[in-house]
């Protein structure tokens, strides 16, 4: 034992040097503990406990759960003044009571008055759940989730207050809004969006979520604030997904979209900060505003029409003077999913020039599949241990990325072809290894079984994981966008880089939209279905038939719909749609978090949640986030900072990467910290 706390502080004084400052002392006994109980004097079981403060060098909090008889105990407190206050299901927020480290607190805490107080705090997904979406149609309600809620939450309080008037005119406050809008017929949208607010300003309220009970109450959240009111965190890393040991105590980094910034916390030292990210000679268009110029016909006689290309989220609206938040978003680099490497360098996607055909490296122009077709984004990597970013050109688009066994860095963002980059194969100094490092498969699919691969698989390439057990690539294509084929439920690919051959595999209805895509240690594939609110399992081994346009192996699938209230007139019975929305998923192959190797974790972005899935069991375990409401959550990371020190040595790492940040109970980003103890008082 006295081994294990020896090399405990050793690992923690490390960090702190490496941080380059002191960390802050956790105070007294380190906890602030005490009971909850309500008006009556009951005690209160399975309600959150927050404490806040802005004493240190930035704002954090800390949630715990109170057990059966209203005890909480929240640890690990570094020395600070802390605002202490209560909220639960059923109940009205309670007064901010102030409390230090080794303080003991009596939190009283009232009923809810009525049913639309104690509904205030339920999660988004549960007041989206009360919506009608148009009868027999579950196409269009899947693409309504994928295309409203690709930026944030529908459900969440400020939009479920809106007429029809204030949808449309909030639709044309980005440009993205306003297609999407249109893509699902805007007369259909809007009357569906003005009888759902009608009936709940006339009073209808949700059924309630239940109460964190069992090993929910055993949760520790800590949050710290990072970024500033425009931030858009798109993810965050905390260590190599292929090591969880790797950078102990180290920072967590992550991509502010909006601002073109790689943002950090110290979780020792409580510090936040940010590093630009730049563009190559002098390339500053804003995202919103890009354009897109395919290259001239082969004879020279080419229109050279310009196309525009731009992504129009907040600030970005379909005309002057309609958004309050026009040119917010000043973002010519965009940057998307950072991913560790072992060498202490954050890769990430990122658009490092126009996105122009004629702009592409020349030995790129000679692929047609390259040079007649649009790529966003390229590759870029900040090193940790110098503060220097590099910055790499790629012929294909690029938008999610991870780092197979043998270091080479898989990348999905292209709607044409897989990529992939060797690092170890680059060196900036040599122009001409850009080529030798990288390269590119156009998926394609032998839909009759006569060996040719003749069938194109266009179609956004969003989530992608490689196999460690068989080498292969996945890369998930959610579907179409909305206003196309609502029968599209999107589609695995299966690459294998050893023979060069693809597959296409489809999940079975109501399974809609794949998004997040993982891999189990044992082969196994796991899919975030964000369209229909399900969790799939693929088994490849399990399939009698591997050629094919998709439909061929509905014996490789199990599907598990995530907890929560169902849509209406989605179907009944096992083909209804969750209300839930699956960002994307993160499967545990190292038990970070606690709950067993390869546990699922799903995020529950619509829910103020992360929904850890037990294979053992088939069972989930909500990690509700009851503060800030609209917790928007995208990528998820895992990191074993001392293996010998239980479980205050894990946890898994999130952030609230909203878009507007505004919508946010709370508008403030911050990243989060998920740890399970044994009970709800441990210390």
């Amino acid at each position: 034992m006295l081994e294990r706390c020896v090399n405990a502080a050793a690992a923690w004084l490390l960090a702190v040097m490496l941080s380059g400052g002191s960390a802050a002392a956790i105070g007294a006994d380190g906890n602030i503990r005490g009971v909850v109980t309500g008006g009556d004097g009951a005690p209160e079981a399975g309600v959150w406990v927050i404490a806040e403060t802005a004493d240190l060098g930035t704002p954090m909090r800390k949630i715990v759960v109170t057990d059966g008889n209203g005890n909480f105990l929240i640890p690990q407190l570094p020395a600070a003044d802390y605002q202490v206050w209560v909220r639960g299901y059923g109940l009205r927020d309670s007064a901010r009571t102030g409390g230090q480290p080794g303080t003991t607190l009596t939190l009283k805490v009232d009923k809810a008055s009525n049913a639309q107080e104690a509904a205030a705090i339920y999660p988004a997904s549960y007041w989206l759940s009360l919506a009608n979406p148009p009868e027999g149609d579950p196409g269009w309600t899947s693409y309504f989730k994928l295309g409203c809620q690709l930026c944030h939450q529908i459900g969440s309080p400020i939009t479920r207050g809106f007429s029809a008037e204030q949808f449309d005119h909030g639709f044309r406050k980005a440009t993205y809004m306003d297609v999407t809008a249109d893509g699902l017929g805007r007369t259909r949208l809007l009357a569906m969006l003005d009888d759902w607010t009608a009936r709940i300003r006339a009073g209808e309220t949700p059924p309630a979520p239940p109460r964190p009970s069992g090993i929910e109450r055993n949760l520790v959240i800590t949050q710290w604030a990072w970024g500033d009111a425009f931030t858009y965190a798109h993810d965050e890393i905390a260590t190599d997904k292929r090591n969880a040991a790797r950078y102990p105590h180290g920072r967590i980094y992550g991509v502010d979209l909006a601002n073109d910034r790689l943002l950090w916390v110290d979780p020792v030292r409580h510090a936040a900060g940010s590093v630009d990210v730049p563009t190559r000679d002098g390339f500053a268009t804003p995202w919103c505003n890009q354009t897109y110029q395919p290259l001239p016909a082969g004879d020279g006689k080419g229109d050279n029409v310009v196309i525009p290309m731009g992504f129009g989220s907040l600030g970005c609206a379909t005309g002057p003077g309609i958004s309050a938040f026009e040119g917010k978003y000043d973002n010519p680099a965009n940057p998307h999913n950072p991913m560790f490497d072992d060498q202490g360098r954050v890769w990430m996607t990122t658009q490092i020039r126009r996105e122009w055909g004629e702009d592409l490296p020349a030995f790129c122009r000679r692929d047609p599949v390259i040079a007649n077709n649009y790529h966003h984004r390229q590759l870029g990597f900040y090193d940790t241990r110098t503060g220097r970013t590099e910055l790499v050109d790629t012929c294909y688009g690029t938008h999610h990325l991870q780092f197979d066994d043998k270091g080479v860095l898989w990348v999905s963002g292209d709607s044409f072809v897989v990529g992939w980059f060797d690092p170890a194969k680059y060196d900036p100094a040599k122009p001409s290894s850009l080529e030798t490092a990288q390269g590119w498969s156009e998926l394609r699919a032998d839909g009759d079984g006569d060996g040719k691969e003749e069938t194109p698989l266009v179609g956004f390439n969003y989530g992608i994981i490689p196999n460690p057990v068989d080498g292969s690539v996945w890369v998930a294509q959610p579907g179409g966008n909305p206003g196309g084929d609502t029968t599209d439920r999107g589609r695995l690919v299966r690459f294998d880089p050893a023979t060069g051959k693809h597959e296409t595999y489809m999940a079975p209805t109501p399974a809609a939209g794949p998004r997040g895509v993982d891999v189990d240690t044992n082969g196994i594939i796991w899919v975030a279905f964000g369209g229909s609110g399900h969790l799939g399992r693929f088994d490849r081994s399990k399939c009698s038939q591997h050629w094919g346009l998709g439909d061929q192996c509905p014996e490789g699938w199990s599907l598990y719909r995530s907890p929560g209230p169902l849509m209406r007139v989605t179907g009944e019975g096992d083909k209804a749609m969750g209300a839930d929305f699956h960002y994307y998923l993160f499967v545990d192959q190292f038990d970070t978090l606690g709950l067993g190797k390869d546990t699922v974790v799903l995020n529950g972005t619509g829910s103020d949640s992360l929904l850890a899935f037990s294979q053992a069991t088939s069972t989930f375990t909500v990690i509700r986030i009851p503060y800030p409401l609209n917790t928007y959550t995208r990528g998820l990371d895992g990191r074993i900072d001392d293996a010998g020190a239980g479980w205050r040595g894990r946890g898994l790492w999130f952030t609230n990467g909203t878009d507007p940040l505004h919508h946010s109970e709370n508008p403030t980003s911050f990243v989060g910290h998920v740890q399970v103890r044994p009970n709800p008082l441990a210390e």
